[in-house]
């Protein structure tokens, strides 16, 4: 057998074969230092906030510097200790917890609700209906505070808890109608067909038959609405003014503040105590959000 007769496959060598042009791999090597560059941006400042968190009042006093430096010698948790000790962070946190589910549980009744209607039954003008929404989620947070304050002043509803989970259905009503109503449009009709044949109302075909098989934009709606009213700053400082009515995002504006001296190691514990939720939610459930908003993305 001669070596024309050998296969080319065979003649040729694989790492022949398999040779990237110098080129390709000099611009894959930018980029992907390109990308880590930008990361490692991205992430420095939480980074800070991390170490910063980390330090003693001591190290704080002293400034960066020495010990201080990127990577601290020295780390100690007593700004975690001090945040529920001497802030008394527990009671703001419980209510942001008790605002931020009962918002998230109103936005899903109220806006599975008005998505099933914009997208099942014949309304007139429901693109209309449907593009005030969506302005209305699009609208200037601090042109809503001066009227939402004077009717909150005017029905003795200031200084509460309460009249926030209304209020910031402003943040998450918008977005979960329009998501579930794009998701309830993908539904084959079909089902509700069925169920309404054998007897079954409107509110009992969504809650039985469509809301169990929506569930991943359902999911994704009330994970978006709740990171929304946890977040919230500005509705919570114009309208509540007691420390014990506040909220986590609200009470941190209180901490670390002495005569001479601000102790930012007490700040930014409770800006991570308050982050660590958000990110363990987002870590978890970030297949079922990406599923929820790429579900009714196709028609």
């Amino acid at each position: 057998m001669t070596v024309a007769d050998v296969p080319v496959s065979v003649a040729v060598p694989r790492a022949a074969r398999r040779r990237i042009p110098p080129g390709k791999i000099v611009k894959e090597t930018l980029f992907y230092l390109a990308v880590v560059i930008v990361v490692l941006i991205a992430l420095f400042p939480f980074y800070w906030i991390l170490r910063t968190s980390l330090l003693s009042n001591t190290q704080v006093a002293a400034g960066v510097g020495g010990a201080n430096g990127i990577i601290p010698s020295h780390l100690s948790g007593d700004a975690y200790k001090n945040v529920f000790t001497q802030g008394s962070f527990l009671t703001p946190l419980v209510n942001s917890i008790i605002v931020s589910l009962a918002t998230t549980v109103v936005t899903i009744v109220v806006g599975s609700m008005a998505g099933y209607a914009l997208a099942r039954l014949h309304i007139r003008g429901a693109g209309a209906i449907l593009a005030f929404i969506l302005l209305a989620g699009f609208f200037p947070v601090l042109a809503m505070i001066g009227p939402l304050f004077l009717v909150l002043r005017y029905i003795g509803a200031l200084n509460s808890i309460w009249p926030l989970i209304i209020v910031y259905l402003v943040y998450t009503l918008p977005i979960a109608t329009w998501l579930l109503k794009n998701f309830f449009e993908q539904i084959p009709a079909e089902l509700e067909d069925a169920a309404l044949v054998d007897g079954a109302t409107r509110l009992q075909t969504l809650w039985k038959v469509v809301i169990p098989v929506a569930v991943p934009a359902v999911f994704t709606a009330a994970i978006l609405s709740f990171i929304l009213a946890w977040n919230d700053f500005a509705f919570a400082v114009s309208f509540l003014t007691s420390t014990g009515h506040f909220t986590a995002p609200l009470a941190i504006t209180t901490f670390g503040q002495s005569q001479f001296q601000t102790f930012y190691n007490l700040i930014d514990a409770a800006v991570v105590i308050i982050s660590i939720p958000i990110a363990l939610l987002v870590l978890f459930a970030q297949r079922r959000i990406v599923s929820g908003l790429t579900a009714g993305s196709f028609r």
